[in-house]
């Protein structure tokens, strides 16, 4: 079915299922070692999305050096040009070496393409991936399939909904 509305093959995702899944991630992510070895030294949020699995796995990792990367790709549901808005202190992230760039979702990969541009060396990690975008990352969660929509915490309300059945009013 072509015609059919994102929300109606929907993903719901919670805060409390967000934060569970940015912390496997985040388990996850400490076995794997930066190029070199060594321990992760800092994490650049890609926003909005990534911030808030970002900030769990920094603390989870003990990472303090935590930045962002704005890449605007969305026109509310239709996807657009990926273009960067705003950079990282890039004197700090260099190449990427030992920096974990965390977004919540990989759909078509176009965004991360972008950011692989400018941090080569980084290890990129998302919280949910979609097949298209799986080869732009090295560490996921979740895989939804390509025509799942996800509803992120931060684009649901909690709201009274009235009862299918028993009630005229």
């Amino acid at each position: 079915m072509t015609d059919r509305l994102p929300h109606e093959k929907g993903f719901h995702v919670s805060w409390d299922q967000l934060h569970r899944d940015s912390r496997a991630l985040a388990w996850r992510l400490q076995s794997h070692k930066p190029e070199g070895g060594g321990e992760w030294r800092a994490v650049v949020a890609i926003t909005r999305g990534g911030m808030a699995p970002a900030m769990i796995v920094a603390r989870e990792l003990n990472v303090r050096i935590v930045d962002t990367i704005s890449v605007k790709s969305y026109n509310h549901q239709a996807q657009s040009e990926p273009k960067v808005i705003k950079f990282p202190d890039m004197e700090v992230m260099g190449d990427g070496e030992g920096v974990l760039i965390i977004d919540d979702l990989v759909d078509t990969g176009r965004t991360l393409e972008v950011v692989r541009k400018h941090l080569p060396k980084a290890h990129v990690a998302t919280v949910y991936a979609k097949p298209m975008g799986r080869p732009q990352v090295d560490s996921f969660i979740t895989e939804v399939s390509q025509d799942t929509w996800i509803f992120f915490p931060w684009d649901m309300a909690l709201q009274y909904v009235k009862p299918f059945h028993g009630t005229n009013d």
